[in-house]
């Protein structure tokens, strides 16, 4: 071999052994960051599923399997109570083993093998806890000059949400001291206790659009949770528990996190003690009781990732103590028991009220009292831990005008948004949008039915227009809403005759 073959074997050799060199690095690597993400996450015991924090340290298995002290114990105890010294010592024991092993196996033995078990690291990440931060000091949680105040969180809120002033004003100063609460924990020894609230409103007035905007505008874990779901313990439905088990989720299993969250029960009035029944009631008084301690404060253990604690998932202790818990609910037929209770305060003489004079009234929620509240079929002890009792006012025309073109994500602009695609301008005249606010008080349904009524004229207009790249503009007219006319189409190019399938939006809105 020349000194030149030796050379290029000497170099080559190098090279293979920087890039083994740099390979066993990356590996290296790629295991430090594995193990970083893996120590974010406490190990669960396999038979119990309690968390690290709970059970102290554990006992490292193969193939990610960790086991608590208390149940390895309790294993070593079990195992015992049986003679397999004895039987092991046997000398006809293993000869009758290994005869028996190559044909049928031994009877009533069974040999596991430990790699078929799936440890910790089969487990998905949305049911492992997080573990818990070492707390350096006095760990400042908040920082107040940071937070919000109310004035700048209900701009925010009036940007999305129309009208219900009082509504946005109560939410926006309970938020601000619910996150002054937390940051400080106690002020001059005295200890702040939290304002959980409960929304009244007529339906599709904007109870849960609101707390949705709400969570999209802050920095905090908010769980929207729906109360019609809920049973007492033991029956089939989701425990009380899960409603903190959502809050956990959003917090991205972080418990610290989540015990600085809001809780938004929705449909609350659907738990009231259901009236002249015999029955056990688990869907309604008995979810009350249960959701006393809730809104208190107490430790509660929730199941990680799922809504029942049946399930084999990791449980972890929330405190809820610093939770704000936002109920709402639309509690039809409540108008009537302010009605007997307002008809009784009548007198008789020529300057009596009239028994009538309360039902025109709209706004009658707004004169509701506590003593209304129980006798819809709601506890005293749960009225009791919401002291800000807060209503909506039902939609008039004027605000359901203002709902269909003012938000920054309004009905109008989304249909405007999807013309604009297809290159069409689409406007509404003020007498359009009038109709269309008539025709949804008529159907009572609050905003909701804004949606169902320009959704049934916007389909021949949806359908019809893409057939034809010369149309420039669209104009909805009154007459179109009403059925006695079509709307406004202006063309591009000047020149030509309208063509067939605009005239057929008109034949379609004069049938």
């Amino acid at each position: 071999m020349s000194d030149f073959d030796e050379k290029d074997h000497d170099e080559d050799k190098e090279d293979l052994e920087n890039i083994d060199g740099q390979e066993k690095e990356t590996d290296q690597n790629k295991t430090e960051s594995e193990d970083k993400k893996e120590s974010e996450y406490e190990d669960v015991c396999f038979i119990c599923r309690r968390p690290e924090s709970k059970t102290g340290k554990m006992f490292k298995l193969p193939n990610h399997i960790t086991v608590c002290n208390d149940c390895m114990h309790k294993t070593m105890d079990t195992v015992s109570q049986f003679d397999y010294q004895g039987m092991l010592n046997n000398p006809g024991f293993m000869d009758d083993l290994n005869k028996n092993m190559n044909g049928k196996g031994y009877p009533n033995i069974r040999f596991v093998n430990i790699t078929d078990l799936q440890g910790e690291g089969g487990i998905p990440n949305k049911q492992r806890v997080k573990k818990k931060k070492a707390k350096t000091g006095e760990e400042p949680v908040l920082d107040i000059r940071n937070i919000p105040p109310p004035h700048k969180i209900k701009a925010q809120l009036d940007d999305y949400v129309i009208g219900q002033e009082h509504a946005k004003k109560v939410i926006s100063v309970a938020v601000y001291n619910h996150y002054k609460r937390v940051a400080t924990g106690t002020m001059d020894d005295i200890e702040i206790e939290k304002s959980n609230m409960l929304m009244i409103g007529p339906t599709g007035c904007g109870k849960t659009y609101l707390v949705k905007t709400l969570a999209r505008l802050l920095d905090v874990p908010l769980a929207i949770a729906d109360a019609t779901s809920l049973t007492e313990a033991g029956y089939i439905g989701d425990d009380i528990e899960s409603v903190i088990s959502k809050l956990l989720a959003a917090a991205d299993n972080d418990t610290e996190k989540a015990e600085r969250g809001i809780v938004f029960i929705d449909e609350i009035d659907k738990i009231a003690k259901k009236k002249n029944t015999s029955s056990r009631d688990v869907s309604g008084e008995s979810v009350q009781q249960g959701l006393l301690r809730l809104l208190e404060g107490a430790d509660v253990e929730v199941p990680v990732g799922a809504n029942s604690k049946n399930a084999m998932v990791p449980l972890t202790t929330i405190n809820t103590r610093n939770i704000l818990f936002i109920c709402g609910g639309a509690f039809p037929d409540l108008e009537e028991i302010i009605k007997q209770r307002l008809k009784k305060q009548t007198s008789i003489g020529f300057n009596a009220e009239l028994k009538d004079k309360f039902d025109k009234e709209k706004n009658i929620l707004s004169q509701v009292t506590v003593e209304d509240l129980k006798k819809f079929g709601m506890i005293p002890e749960f009225l009791g831990r919401l002291p800000v009792i807060y209503t909506l006012a039902a939609l008039d025309k004027p605000m359901l005008v203002k709902i269909l073109k003012e938000p920054k994500n309004a009905i109008l602009k989304q249909y405007q948004k999807l013309l604009e695609l297809d290159e069409v301008k689409l406007e509404f005249d003020d007498g359009a949008l009038e109709a269309i606010a008539e025709k949804a008080m008529e159907k009572d349904t609050g905003a909701r039915a804004l949606r169902a009524i320009i959704e049934e004229f916007m389909l021949d207009i949806m359908y019809e227009i893409p057939k034809d790249d010369n149309i420039g503009r669209v104009v909805i007219t009154r007459e179109y809403i009403e059925g006695t006319g079509g709307p406004v189409i202006d063309i591009r190019s000047v020149s030509g005759e309208n063509p067939d399938h605009l005239n057929a939006i008109e034949d379609k809105t004069e049938r």
